[in-house]
């Protein structure tokens, strides 16, 4: 037992917390080193410690004999209580088992995270790119205020399970083509939980939890993309054993813009130009996601350049000052129909080009000379 922890120091309590503080200690652990969310190494192994510690000092009488003996509670193990192996039957001798070979199984009536959830939600552009506040109404397991999550009418009413000793295990005795073969599965009596409830809570019906539809505002940041998601801790689906609710997942689908184009944190702006605009150059009103902005045109842009505006993009939803660019994209438009003075002014420009040579067409035909 050299290289186990005192318990208390897992979940970060001092010796005598209070059963309100070991199971908010439980959870925020549980939380945050649980395999789904925390991928860093050792995680996995610092969660079963936690469960392992929590399975422990939330059972009154574990606790009792942990607070007394510490590790070496002579009731466990190769203690000097009757039957040698702890007397819990062949479960003692398999945790031993366990704990020389790696075997990381644990037991059904440990506290256990319940499971993530995810929902869609469609939100507009400008919600998206200016972020909002949105009120959801969800149906949730609330911790029963009754009972305080135990399910039952009072403490007075939670017992040991008298078949199993509290361990949540039974050895059944089973026949097969070898044989008659000891197997040890859930008590049937506790489904594994290790204490029965001998008066329900009237309030939940001993489940210790009480549905209950709420209406919860969400804040959605500024720059959310289609394919985003929102974590909303503990509105997942309810956890086994006293142990805490997983979480709720949005997963968001961004509407899209008339005019404006997104790719990621950039914005796309596709504006339409005169040929004189392009030619001589111009200084123009562009909008942007802030409002307009001056926008200088050089002369001689051609048809498809684009012109950058430094930050004039979306946030960042992550957070930080970081934010995207903006891209004028320019379409030079030819008019379809001229006024007799266009038509005219046009037409001297083509003769002044052909004297020149500066006609694009006549640079071309010389290619092929």
């Amino acid at each position: 037992m050299a290289n186990k922890r005192d318990y208390y120091e897992v979940l970060g309590l001092q010796k005598g917390a209070s059963d309100d503080e070991i199971k908010k200690a439980y959870r925020q652990l549980a939380k945050k080193y649980h395999p789904d969310i925390n991928k860093e190494p050792g995680a996995e192994e610092k969660f079963k410690e936690i469960n392992e510690a929590y399975d422990t000092l939330s059972d009154p009488d574990k606790k009792a004999r942990y607070d007394q003996y510490g590790f070496d509670d002579p009731t466990q193990g190769f203690g000097g209580g009757a039957g040698g192996f702890g007397g819990a039957g062949f479960g003692g001798f398999e945790d031993i088992i366990n704990q020389f070979f790696g075997g990381g199984r644990r037991s059904s009536n440990s506290p256990r995270q319940g499971q993530d959830i995810e929902k869609q939600m469609s939100i507009t552009f400008e919600e998206a790119v200016y972020g909002c506040k949105k009120k959801i109404r969800l149906t949730v397991d609330d911790e029963c205020i009754h009972c305080g999550g135990s399910g039952a009418a009072s403490k007075d009413d939670i017992k040991t399970c008298p078949k199993c000793g509290g361990r949540g295990r039974v050895i059944m005795r089973q026949q097969s083509i070898f044989g008659y073969t000891n197997v040890e599965t859930n008590c049937p009596d506790c489904n594994g939980r290790g204490k029965v409830i001998t008066k329900k809570c009237p309030e939940c019906n001993g489940r210790g939890r009480v549905k209950r539809t709420k209406d919860v505002e969400i804040t959605i940041p500024a720059g959310m993309q289609t394919g985003m998601s929102l974590r909303m801790e503990g509105y997942g689906g309810t956890g086994i054993n006293g142990g805490p609710n997983g979480d709720l997942y949005i997963t968001f689908q961004c509407g899209e813009h008339k005019q404006f184009k997104r790719d990621g944190q950039d914005i796309y702006l596709t504006i339409p130009l005169s040929y004189t605009q392009a030619a001589l150059g111009d200084s123009i009103e562009v909008p942007t996601i802030d409002g307009n902005v001056n926008v200088k045109i050089p002369a001689g842009t051609q048809p498809g350049t684009k012109l950058r505006l430094r930050g004039r993009g979306t946030k960042n939803p992550k957070g930080g000052s970081s934010r995207g660019d903006q891209y004028v994209i320019c379409n030079i438009e030819v008019p379809t129909s001229l006024t007799a003075e266009e038509k005219k002014l046009i037409e001297e420009l083509g003769n002044i080009e052909k004297k020149s040579s500066k006609s694009p067409w006549e640079r071309f035909k010389s290619l092929f000379k």
